[in-house]
């Protein structure tokens, strides 16, 4: 590692590091380098949206039944959930580009062989959970650096974000239609062959960037040492643990249960079809949350992204209001563009607000912090149905979705975090 820096304690604002090494003239955001960061970034997620529907369905199709799908679900969840953090400590240690490197590889192994086992036969499920723990735990090695990789590839770290928030809602939509698309025709395997694929064209654009000197903690420290500072950075900024134990509450009460418990109604009463359609709304909605983000610059983000957090309430109240299909695809695309909004204010301040040499470490603790609850949320969405009933559980979610908007906008140190400049 070049540049290694005595002071990882510090607690000032980090503007974009060595942002400033790129060509000058550049574009703020379609820089050579962002080109090749976007096209890796496109193709990892397009990847990692097609994992889960064609392993469940490749499955279910092949004859196996829901409790394998469900533990092939926790062998790729739960090492990504579990190791996140660790994931974080060796981006800060050995460099971003290098991590994901080296996931990207990994996945390509793994997916090379999840494709040999699906088109020949899966002989014993232990090769299945043992190739997606190796998916899970690159992916929990991969998605520290994602973060604080888009500083160094753009001076408009706003605007990149935008852009990188468009392709993840694009890639969200397209990635399970094509997976499912394929299954349905019994080719499991070339779903696996096609991610194979994107991760190697991943792990190239990775390896052709030209990154300045990249921060990193002090050589020598132990990995428990660079937790703890990574956790003390984490803490030390009100703002940001306050959105996420916020967040938290949110993740287990609303966004976790919305999902399962929004199909067994909408399923029943109006078809998959229609429930696939309200889905594409809603990603719909990202994608133009997503591109207002790239020019909508306000100078409190936080606060603007938490007053798009406002219309969340409007799926699961249409839903208990009994709303037509249409009506819902309105609420879901309004919920998808609150959703880009925040997601982009939320990426660009952590970016921006953050010293570079312990950006990993701290994106790691948000992320496991946040996303890590969802599966609680999710996993009790059955139970919450049993004992309450379904309009009980949507009322309590859309209330928690206001309430968390509300909680945002009210929390000082939230709502006045002040948007760091950018050389864009």
């Amino acid at each position: 590692m070049t540049d290694q820096l005595a002071d990882h304690t510090t607690a000032a604002p980090s503007k974009a590091p060595s942002a400033g090494e790129q060509v000058s003239g550049e574009p703020a955001i379609w820089s050579r380098n962002f080109r090749y960061y976007f096209t890796a970034r496109s193709a990892g997620l397009l990847s990692w949206a097609m994992l889960p529907v064609a392993v469940s369905a490749g499955l279910l199709s092949g004859g196996y039944g829901l409790d394998t799908a469900g533990y092939s679900m926790a062998f790729l969840v739960g090492p990504f959930a579990g190791l996140v953090l660790f994931g974080g400590v060796l981006a800060d240690r050995f460099t971003a580009r290098r991590m994901m490197i080296a996931a990207d590889l990994a996945n390509l192994v793994a997916h090379t062989l999840l494709a040999f086992l699906f088109i020949h036969g899966i002989d014993h499920l232990w090769q299945l959970y043992t190739l997606l723990v190796v998916a899970g735990t690159a992916n929990a090695m991969f998605q520290p650096g994602a973060s604080s990789t888009v500083p160094l590839v753009s001076r408009d770290v706003q605007g990149a974000n935008g852009v990188l928030r468009t392709s993840e809602a694009l890639t969200g939509l397209g990635g399970p239609a094509l997976a499912g698309a394929l299954v349905g025709l019994g080719a499991t395997g070339w779903v696996m062959a096609i991610s194979a694929l994107a991760y190697a064209t991943s792990a190239t654009c990775l390896f052709v960037l030209r990154l300045g000197a990249v921060p990193a903690p002090p050589a020598g420290e132990s990995l428990w040492h660079n937790l703890a500072v990574g956790w003390h950075e984490f803490r030390s900024r009100s703002w940001l643990w306050g959105v996420i134990v916020i967040w938290m509450v949110f993740a287990v009460l609303s966004w976790g249960p919305q999902l399962s418990v929004a199909a067994g109604v909408i399923v029943p009463e109006h078809g998959a079809t229609a429930f696939g359609l309200l889905n594409c709304a809603l990603g719909a909605g990202t994608v133009a949350g997503g591109l207002i983000a790239i020019r909508y610059k306000p100078e409190r983000p936080l606060a603007a992204g938490a007053a798009a957090m406002l219309a969340y309430p409007l799926y699961p109240l249409g839903i208990v209001l009994d709303w037509p299909v249409w009506l819902l695809a309105a609420a879901q695309l309004g919920v998808g563009v609150g959703v880009g909004i925040w997601g982009v204010m939320w990426a660009t301040s952590v970016q921006t607000q953050v010293p570079g040499e312990v950006l990993n470490r701290v994106h790691a603790y948000e992320v496991a912090g946040s996303v890590g609850m969802y599966p609680i949320g999710s996993a009790l969405a059955g139970p919450a149905v049993g004992a309450f009933g379904t309009d009980r559980v949507l009322q309590v979610g859309a209330g928690v979705a206001l309430l968390t908007a509300a909680a945002l906008l009210l929390t000082r140190p939230i709502r006045n975090l002040r948007r760091v400049p950018t050389q864009a």
